[in-house]
């Protein structure tokens, strides 16, 4: 069955193992979401669910029912996952040792150079360098043309995902959910969490 659900970016903090390991982690408040909308292959040609998650201070009349959440998202599922709405979902659907991808909403940070975009080292300080902070050679002599995914000057941040993160624990009563590692987007940002 697909394991999906929406939480929000807490902070990271630290856990330890079993065998004393300090492991760093990312803290999320997952759930619970409500299944607003089921969508199947004979009416909407493709399978998915959307669900709602958090509260709306003050919904208006036209948003009351789906429009009350404060976020919607979707998630593909198969046709051999059933879901109804108004069907809700909990932490515990993860169990711990569960392999996640996260996704999330990073802080945009505009048109970004290369050594903020990409952490590059730039030129030395000093003896006449004028672009302390320029790319340099991008292939002028070989291979005449420039390579394509160059680590060049861009927009910086949008969406991103990351893959494999591991589950390292879950608490119910709290609805919290720990995952290794960094998770991307800032801390109160809404995160979109599936089992991969």
């Amino acid at each position: 069955m697909a394991k999906f659900i929406i939480a929000e970016k807490l902070n990271m903090s630290q856990m330890f193992t079993k065998d004393g390991k300090v492991v760093p982690v990312t803290v999320l408040k997952a759930g619970p979401v409500m299944v607003v909308q089921v969508k199947t292959a004979d009416k909407d040609k493709y399978t998915a669910v959307q669900v709602g998650f958090g509260k709306k201070k003050h919904p208006t009349k036209a948003e009351a029912g789906h429009g009350a959440f404060k976020t919607l998202a979707e998630f593909r599922t198969s046709d051999k996952d059933i879901f109804t709405k108004g069907q809700e979902i909990k932490v515990d659907t993860f169990v711990i040792g569960d392999k996640v991808k996260v996704t999330a909403e990073m802080k945009g940070r505009g048109f970004a150079g290369p050594i903020k975009r990409h952490g590059f080292k730039g030129a030395p300080a000093s003896h006449g360098h004028d672009h302390p902070r320029a790319v340099g050679a991008i292939g002028g002599r070989f291979p005449q043309h420039v390579r394509k995914g160059l680590r060049m000057a861009g927009h910086m941040a949008g969406v991103r995902t990351v893959t494999n993160l591991e589950v390292i624990d879950v608490d119910v009563k709290r609805n919290l959910i720990a995952v290794k590692g960094a998770v991307p987007g800032a801390n109160g940002g809404i995160v979109k969490i599936q089992a991969s």
